[in-house]
């Protein structure tokens, strides 16, 4: 029922798992925008959709609201300074993509060099769902490089998120 109280122990179950970490960028005209995301499903093979939940604090939401579409980054663990630099910063304050790597990908979308492994898709859908907003995304392009392993949440459980409540 919204607005109860969670199932008590929850937080400390989700807590313990280790479900993969992605980087998701995005553009709206000039403006670029992008975050390390802990929520995302493949929820269909033909076609190949995804849905990848932004928080509605941040500011890649506010940016994805007018996008078309999204680019979503599969960092290893090599590049958890990459999933750092896109958790515990906010584009209110900081250009991230001044930070890092990235040249224009699929339809003009902000790819970070760094990740050899990603998929771009168009946005076919949102759903708000509570303190996030669904972005469904029917693929459009992908790139599926060497495969060095997934950055999971336990090796960035720690990083304090850029966006303020």
């Amino acid at each position: 029922m919204p607005g109860s109280p969670p199932v008590e122990g929850f937080h400390d179950i989700v807590a313990d798992l280790d479900y993969p970490m992605v980087i998701v960028t995005t553009k709206n005209g000039g403006e670029r925008a992008g975050c390390l995301v802990g929520f995302m499903a493949q929820c269909s093979m033909e076609p190949p959709l995804i849905m990848i939940w932004l928080s509605k604090r941040n500011r890649t939401t506010r940016v994805a609201q007018g996008a078309s579409s999204l680019l979503v980054h599969f960092p290893s663990p090599n590049e958890r300074d990459l999933g750092v630099l896109f958790g515990s910063q906010t584009g209110d304050e900081v250009d991230k993509f001044a930070r890092c790597r990235w040249e224009p990908g699929p339809g003009g979308l902000p790819l970070l060099s760094d990740c050899s492994r990603w998929v771009a898709g168009h946005i076919v859908d949102r759903v708000d769902t509570g303190d996030h907003v669904g972005h469904l995304l029917e693929l459009f392009h992908a790139a599926a490089g060497d495969w060095a392993g997934q950055l999971g949440f336990q090796s960035v459980k720690d990083v304090e998120p850029g966006h303020r409540p």
